[in-house]
């Protein structure tokens, strides 16, 4: 009797032990397989895309306005940039660029390109830019930038020209400043796209140089 009782009592501690184990391990074995779908699961993180408009732009402009990026050349190892409505006008990849004034003429009504040319202002010609800025056309935006030295060859002329575009910076535009600016013919006032760095040794970013100058926003038609 005493013999039965104890196979009982082993037998029943067996079934114990062996329930628990099968418990443990199909548990263990269950949250190892099951996945839920991944429409339930919420992402650890979340990727943040920065949208970009014409030019570069973070936020579009209004109906009927111009997005226009341009920014002037870092010392002279970098060359500017221009961009109008999306489109690249001037550039160091399209190879279009050249030390001293990068001057681009777009139509002020349509945002056609005119055209677009570099003049040397260290050793070149200042005449050649005069009869440029001489024979804008009316209605014409001029998009400017400059790169290496902008201000060596310039002369009164050629300044007072700038200035009647609406350049506020013109006169005192020297050696190796940094200078954007967005102008037109017969503009009453100044321009408020232009901006401005002296060539300075208590201020360059760079040993020589002023750094780069970097102008976006939004053009209404017909100038501005």
């Amino acid at each position: 009797m005493r013999v039965s009782g104890v196979l009982r009592l082993l037998a029943l501690i067996f079934a114990i032990i062996t329930t628990w184990i099968f418990v443990r391990s199909y548990m263990s074995f269950s949250m190892k397989t099951i996945r839920l779908p991944r429409w339930l699961v919420p992402p650890s993180t979340k990727e943040i895309q920065v949208v970009k408009y014409k030019c570069g732009l973070t936020k579009p402009c209004p109906a009927n306005h111009f997005a226009f990026k341009i920014c002037s050349g870092a010392a002279n190892v970098v060359g500017p940039s221009m961009c109008f409505e999306g489109h690249t006008i001037m550039s160091p990849v399209k190879n279009n660029v050249g030390r001293g004034l990068n001057i681009a003429l777009v139509n002020g009504t349509t945002g056609a390109v005119l055209g677009q040319r570099a003049f040397d202002m260290y050793s070149g010609d200042v005449n050649h830019l005069v009869k440029f800025l001489k024979e804008i056309p009316g209605g014409a935006l001029v998009l400017v930038a400059s790169y290496d030295d902008p201000g060596t060859k310039m002369n009164d002329e050629s300044r007072k020209l700038f200035s009647d575009l609406g350049s506020s910076y013109a006169k005192q535009l020297g050696f190796r400043d940094s200078w954007v600016f967005i102008g037109t013919k017969d503009l009453r006032g100044k321009s408020p796209f232009e901006q401005f760095l002296k060539n300075s040794p208590d201020t360059n970013k760079y040993e020589g140089w002023p750094e780069l100058l970097e102008m976006e926003g939004c053009l209404p038609p017909k100038s501005f």
